[in-house]
């Protein structure tokens, strides 16, 4: 039953690789929508956002429609459209987070303690807790209302695609 569940997880390489790249697309069209909407996209960091949404959509897919097969395989119509539902959603936040979080690493890492000391543990643990957060309390909103619509229609395609 496992191995029959993850076989069928496996999904083309077409759909990997032209997927993400659409799945990216749409992440970042949602992000870019949302920057209009708020405040007319003014401003200063909107290439740097552009690039965080499109490889958290890009660098999600691959891990997330392997997932969203594996729970969608032999279910009924409503079951796989959770599925791939609920694996884009959390998969795409937790990437973009994740993405983040490397990034505000990288800038506070001039005034970090040496590589693998303990002081250098908890700073870098704390810095990627504090860019989750913010990333939770701020960067969610980019996904809405567009990123939304894309879940919605991509999850769609995906559960009637996978019989």
């Amino acid at each position: 039953m496992i191995s029959e569940r993850l076989k069928a997880a496996r999904p083309p390489l077409s759909d990997l690789f032209a997927g993400a790249i659409l799945w990216g697309i749409q992440m970042l069209a949602s992000a870019m929508a949302a920057l209009y909407l708020r405040n007319g996209m003014e401003t200063a960091h909107v290439r740097d956002l552009a690039m965080h949404y499109f490889a958290g959509g890009l660098l999600a897919w691959p891990f997330m429609l392997p997932l969203g097969r594996f729970f969608a395989h032999r279910r009924s119509l409503a079951t796989r459209f959770a599925a791939f539902f609920a694996a884009l959603a959390v998969g795409t936040i937790l990437m973009t987070a994740f993405l983040f979080a490397m990034d505000y690493r990288v800038f506070y890492s001039a005034w970090h303690a040496s590589f693998g000391s303990l002081t250098w543990v908890f700073q870098f643990v704390f810095t990627g807790a504090s860019a989750v957060y913010q990333f939770a309390v701020l960067g969610i909103r980019l996904f809405l209302p567009l990123g939304l619509l894309c879940l919605f229609g991509t999850s769609i395609a995906l559960a009637k695609r996978m019989r």
